[in-house]
């Protein structure tokens, strides 16, 4: 199943530049949207730039970034809607299980499924997104050959590392059935897996595996290119499948319009037509699109800027239709005081979180105290006791969304199936209901540790994250805590390098509603498992609750997961993150939702009265 993306608020690889600087071709400053039809146009403000086509890369792993772009330029089979109902996308394709015992699922291609240079959809496509991302085919670790920044660079020989590993898609072993010229494949599972029906089916459509062994092996005829790669994985050919990879991992990276019309390649509605670096990306609807996720818009143009105040500045000049910004009180204010403008808020895909470093030196590594787990673990415990979670939810979420609570459950949506049970399963709500600076003194006093220096990481001009970590330093100082404020703006770079942290303040915004979605941070070999956290308990319960296809039985495997995350102070919840959508009065479909790409699930639906 698909990772979380990060969620760092202006976490992207380029820097977002003001608006002024640039503009695009298609409509300056003046109004973008004229009207549904041919002619319709909308703009939309997003606070990231785009940086790359690879969405399922460890490093292109960013739905704030990517994702939300790469959504309007792939098809899938299906999306996840307003409601967290999973629907069929058919005339992409469908996917069902066909036998429990093996597990056995079947994605039948639809004809209509093509690339936007003409190249069918097909096997080749779904192949290739399984092997990489499965990591079954490396020859070398991925995180143990990648830089701090977790780029990995180009391998030579057969040293195969694609940059991916998502524990759903490994247990996938074999090589898929394949049938009807290449439009129907059957993959085996090597076990049972709880979220089948999420694997390689939302948000995006993979790389163009025809463009990405052109790239790699010099091959140009489509067809030829599929098979090249179809008979690399099947034969394991590692040389074959080295070159695959690198071009895999990287070559589908950009930050402005790349010059090789190859890399734009995609099965959605829309194509990317213009890319300033760090000021815009323009999408124009395709004529020759065959699925049924029509838009009314022609085009579609995102512009960047991290600044809040900048898009709500933006809404009112009439230079952006649509904005998402970093939700704070005053910024809800900015836009209700707007006229001709409509306003939503909610909970967001987003969940907003700490986590603690286990192996970097720091104070809550047991390697800092000769191996001593206990003391690094009552340490840990005393940081948590400082964090004032309701009065960061009172002071900062509720003014935005007076039904936010604290979130205490690490897998669970407040209000979600199943949460009361991780809430009295774990604990959280008991230990750390509240701040409580005199227990952490005792604990740090126990441990025998004084004034231990804490670096927490947050994303650098996120005013709310800076109002975080404000209350948070204020709490944890008066129990004897040397806070260092380590704001970073390239807090998303620098996360998977726990050398720099000692605990991050962050968000993950999931893609679906899946019971294992969560796995990749917290398993000792996750993709997304920042903290470098291990514990034995921990990796077993995912597995069983991986095998786990009665879902009356998941919860189960979810309580003894929370209760020893708590039990080993991993961090701790906060809330989900509140949603602010402002938008120019007119356009309906608007319908803001919990999981990635949150407000932009349903763009098809959008118009312009």
């Amino acid at each position: 199943m698909k990772k979380h993306f990060l969620a760092l608020g202006a976490a992207a690889v380029t820097s977002a530049l003001l608006l002024s600087a640039c503009t695009p071709n298609n409509g300056g400053g003046e109004a973008a949207s004229g009207g549904s039809g041919d002619d319709g146009e909308i703009k939309i403000m997003q606070s990231a730039a785009f940086y790359s086509s690879n969405l399922n890369s460890t490093t292109g792993n960013s739905n704030s970034a990517n994702g939300t772009i790469k959504y309007f330029m792939d098809d899938t089979f299906s999306y996840t809607d307003s409601d967290l109902k999973v629907q069929p996308n058919k005339s992409f394709g469908t996917v069902e299980k066909v036998s429990d015992s093996p597990l056995k699922v079947k994605y039948s291609i639809a004809d209509t499924a093509k690339w936007s240079d003409g190249t069918p959809y097909s096997a080749a496509d779904l192949v290739l997104a399984w092997g990489a991302r499965s990591g079954n085919f490396n020859t070398k670790d991925a995180d143990k050959v990648a830089d701090k920044t977790g780029a990995v660079k180009a391998q030579k020989g057969e040293n195969v590392v694609f940059n991916a590993g998502e524990p759903s898609l490994a247990v996938i072993k074999k090589f898929p059935e394949i049938a009807d010229d290449d439009k129907t494949l059957t993959f085996e599972y090597a076990e049972p897996f709880a979220d089948w029906q999420f694997n390689l089916t939302q948000m995006d459509s993979g790389l163009p595996a025809h463009i990405v062994a052109k790239k790699a092996l010099g091959i140009d005829d489509p067809a030829k290119a599929n098979a090249a790669v179809l008979k690399a994985f099947k034969d394991d050919d590692k040389t074959a499948l080295a070159k695959l990879a690198n071009t895999w991992n990287t070559g589908f990276d950009m930050t402005k319009m790349p010059d090789d019309p190859d890399l734009l390649v995609g099965t959605g509605p829309y194509k990317m037509t213009e890319f300033q670096e760090g000021q815009f990306l323009t999408l124009t609807r395709r004529d020759d699109y065959e699925g049924e996720r029509k838009p009314a818009f022609k085009t579609v143009t995102f512009r960047f800027n991290q600044d809040p105040t900048a898009a709500v500045q933006a809404l009112q000049n009439g230079e952006v239709d649509l904005i998402n910004p970093t939700a704070t009180a005053d910024i809800r204010k900015s836009i209700e005081a707007l006229d001709g403008v409509e306003m939503q808020n909610g909970d967001s895909p987003v969940f907003e979180h700490i986590d603690l470093a286990f192996a970097n030196g720091g104070p809550f590594d047991p390697k800092t105290y000769g191996g001593d787990k206990a003391k690094a673990l009552k340490v840990r415990q005393a940081f948590l006791k400082t964090v004032p979670r309701q009065k960061i939810v009172d002071d900062i979420i509720k003014p935005l969304n007076d039904k936010a609570v604290v979130r205490d459950s690490y897998l669970k949506v407040p209000g979600s199936d199943g949460y009361d049970e991780m809430v009295a399963a774990n604990g959280l709500s008991k230990e750390y209901s509240k701040n409580d600076p005199e227990a952490a003194k005792k604990l740090l006093a126990e441990a025998g540790v004084s004034k231990p220096k804490v670096r927490i990481l947050y994303t650098k001009g996120n005013v709310r994250r800076e109002q975080q970590f404000q209350i948070m330093k204020e709490s944890a100082e008066k129990a004897g805590f040397d806070v260092v404020d380590g704001a970073d703006a390239q807090a998303s770079e620098h996360l998977s390098d726990s050398s720099r942290w000692d605990a991050a303040l962050f968000g993950w915004s999931a893609d679906n509603a899946g019971a294992t979605l969560p796995e990749t941070r917290h398993i000792t070999t996750g993709q997304d498992n920042y903290t470098k956290y291990s514990d034995p308990q921990v990796d077993k319960l995912f597995g069983e609750l991986h095998r786990t296809l009665d879902t009356s039985k998941q919860g189960q495997f979810e309580a003894k997961i929370e209760k020893q995350l708590a039990d080993d102070a991993y961090g701790l919840p906060l809330f989900q993150a509140p949603d602010l959508v402002g938008y120019k009065k007119g356009l309906t479909g608007i319908k803001p939702t919990t999981v990635a790409p949150g407000m932009l699930w349903n763009y098809f639906d959008w118009k312009m009265q």
